[in-house]
């Protein structure tokens, strides 16, 4: 399988100094390529990336200002750089690298910097450098930057200062108090974009690893009145959270009281599935009250490990079951080995989650 990195390949640098080269005809075109060329293909997607970013440290001018006007001047040039995945926005990185590392002394000309190229690619990564460095200043130019025309700029508002940003050290102070966080999510939760709203739960979720009391309590705010846009929103910040079962999670979304239904009808489909197969799993969940049931579906699987077992959630639907009648769910779960879960021959149990609570289902012998 193809890696991230290969769509990250030597034509990057050639790109980029041909693009400076445009705009700046002392650029030493040949040293530059020399530096970063040096060692390439065993580095990783970031270590090119950062090392992209040293040659272009070592080769513009030492003048912080200078080199990112003719970095910015130079990102809007044509260039034969091409990338599939949604790759191709990768071309400036480095240019992120090189103000994360190099732009922290001049604050002015680094968000200058950050505001125009984040339209480009992301500066969630190099505006965090920023954020452990100059918070104050950084976090006043975060509540502006709330309200800019640019949907990227407002997204890089949220995304940048999620606490567990994946791929990025984690921001330890917002860990420990995620207030700062919370205001400028306040100014985002009714963004017109779906782009920004997803970025705003997805740090919501974040917040909820650390403080799920805070989580629900921003929640049961959030949901007063809410549009349906909104409400999104919060069921999934809540996502990680309901799949913890945590009750005051489970609660804001009316599902705190116990399902008042009865499982049937219990399948598990082939009961000995191969490693790279796939597994179905499906139940009957009867309403037999007077009164409709509402009830969050959820199944967990426990897979077997190298050491011991680990459970997974997986996500079924939010029913209304109306009195004396029923709902069929099912799930197909696949067995491939993947980079994010290994799978070994073992029994694996089963169980239905509903409301919160854990229901056996049974259980599938996986084989070689």
């Amino acid at each position: 399988m193809a890696q991230l990195k290969d769509q990250f390949g030597p034509g990057v640098p050639r790109a980029i100094a041909a693009m400076i080269r445009a705009v700046h005809r002392e650029f030493p075109q040949a040293d530059f390529l020399r530096d970063a060329l040096a060692g390439y293909g065993a580095l990783s997607l970031t270590g090119r990336g950062y090392q992209i970013a040293e040659a272009l440290h070592a080769h513009l001018p030492a003048d912080f200002p200078r080199a990112v006007d003719i970095l910015l001047a130079s990102a809007s040039q044509p260039h034969e750089h091409q990338a599939s995945g949604g790759m191709a926005s990768f071309l400036y990185m480095p240019h992120m690298f090189f103000v994360a590392k190099h732009g922290l002394d001049h604050f002015e000309d680094s968000m200058r910097a950050q505001h125009a190229l984040t339209q480009r690619f992301t500066a969630e990564f190099s505006i965090r450098t920023f954020l452990e460095k100059h918070p104050e200043k950084t976090l006043a130019r975060l509540r502006e930057w709330a309200s800019d025309p640019s949907h990227h700029v407002r997204r890089l508002v949220s995304e940048g200062t999620r606490p567990r940003l994946p791929w990025a050290p984690r921001l330890r102070a917002f860990q420990r108090d995620p207030r700062p966080v919370v205001e400028l999510l306040e100014l985002l939760k009714d963004d017109p974009e779906l782009y920004v709203r997803r970025s705003v739960a997805n740090n919501l979720n974040d917040i909820g690893k650390d403080h799920p009391e805070l989580l629900t309590k921003i929640a049961r705010r959030w949901l007063r009145d809410a549009s349906a846009e909104r409400r999104w929103i919060v069921r999934h910040a809540l996502r990680s959270a309901v799949k913890r079962a945590e009750p005051g999670a489970l609660a804001a979304l009316g599902y705190g009281q116990e399902a008042t239904v009865k499982l049937r009808n219990k399948i598990i489909t082939p009961a000995s599935p191969r490693i790279g197969g796939q597994v179905s799993v499906g139940f009957e969940l009867a309403n037999q009250s007077r009164k409709p049931a509402r009830v969050l579906a959820d199944l967990v699987v426990h897979f077997v490990k190298a050491r011991g077992s680990g459970a997974k959630t997986f996500k079924l639907r939010a029913v209304t079951i109306a009195p004396g009648e029923h709902v069929a769910l099912a799930k197909q779960i696949g067995l491939r080995q993947l980079t994010t879960r290994k799978h070994y021959p073992g029994i694996h149990r089963v169980e239905a989650l509903l409301n919160g609570r854990r229901f056996p289902l049974g259980e599938f012998q996986l084989r070689r």
